[in-house]
């Protein structure tokens, strides 16, 4: 009750010579604490770790949904796509837990990897990259169409999307950690 009526009351005590100490492991619960930017700043570089992690954990399951649900042959190209990915989802959870951020050095190179692949196989999906330097010459064509959703989102602009913002975020949390 004197609490209510007085914020600081329980707040002093007195010392053995009669002097008056704050007590500043008692806390007025009634007194907003407001939170600073670098208080806030780790939750928001985790959340962002967290995005990635997710993306690269979608894009994956993806990849085996194709390959082994819908049995659609990979490509030499959709396996060093993959190659580039499958790592991403242990490295950046294990950044997640506790919170590495160092995980951005390890994590960007692949991503820049796997999206170099991407745009590469997007160029020969569209039919940009003459056949006789395609890599895919014998075995699984690499423009071939197995799906295309809306008309023009195809498996190799799936794969370039997800690579296109996983290092946007990862830029993000590179900017953001250098704070």
């Amino acid at each position: 009750m004197l609490s209510a009526i007085l914020p600081n009351a329980g707040r002093f005590g007195q010392t053995a010579d009669g002097a008056q100490q704050f007590d500043s492991s008692r806390r007025n619960l009634h007194t907003p604490t407001l939170m600073t930017d670098a208080d806030q700043r780790p939750d928001a570089d985790w959340a962002v770790l967290f995005l990635c992690w997710l993306l690269v954990t979608a894009a994956t399951l993806g990849s085996l949904f194709f390959s082994e649900v819908m049995n659609f042959a990979p490509c030499s190209l959709c396996w060093y796509q993959r190659i580039f990915i499958y790592p991403l989802v242990i490295i950046l959870l294990r950044g997640l837990f506790p919170f590495d951020k160092e995980v951005v050095k390890y994590a960007l190179p692949l991503a820049i990897g796997g999206w170099l692949v991407a745009f590469y196989h997007t160029l020969i999906y569209a039919g940009m990259i003459p056949k006789n330097i395609q890599p895919c010459g014998e075995g699984v064509s690499c423009s071939e169409v197995y799906i295309e959703i809306f008309g023009f989102l195809s498996i190799p602009m799936l794969s370039l999307i997800a690579f296109s913002v996983l290092v946007t975020l990862l830029l993000v949390l590179k900017r953001g950690l250098s704070r």
